[in-house]
């Protein structure tokens, strides 16, 4: 069941890192507002953000396929773990009854960061991947 449920989860977080991706490239004003709104206006160009959803999509494509996992899984776990502070307020008080700003929708962030350091503490039991398979242990 382990070997299964780490592919699931490999494959579903590294997806959202690819749709992430795509969506700052098909979709600046969506990135712009969630720049603006998350970030502090961090990253809010139209060239940051073509650059960075071509990095965040590559790099979700490699979660995805299990390579260069050494690599890949601190940087993933480091854009999901940033995510999830993003949204501190979603995360402590998800219904926003004491703080305000908070979303429920965003709850999933510290969920979702968290299956990323499942994924980046148990990469040496995670077989079924192109590294595994080509022989090396994450490279």
């Amino acid at each position: 069941m382990k070997r299964w449920g780490l592919l699931v989860l490999r494959i579903s977080t590294g997806w959202l890192l690819v749709m992430w991706g795509l969506d700052k490239l098909v979709n600046v004003e969506h990135g712009v507002a969630v720049a603006e709104g998350f970030y502090g206006g961090i990253g809010n160009s139209a060239l940051f953000l073509n650059v960075f959803g071509v990095a965040e999509a590559l790099l979700g494509l490699l979660v995805v396929l299990g390579l260069w996992r050494r690599r890949a899984y601190p940087v993933m776990f480091l854009i999901l773990g940033v995510t999830a502070l993003a949204v501190w307020r979603s995360v402590l008080d998800p219904w926003g009854w004491f703080i305000e700003g908070a979303n429920v929708l965003f709850y999933p962030s510290i969920i979702i960061a968290a299956g990323a350091a499942v994924l980046w503490g148990t990469m040496d039991e995670d077989h079924m991947t192109l590294d595994h398979r080509m022989g090396g242990a994450g490279s």
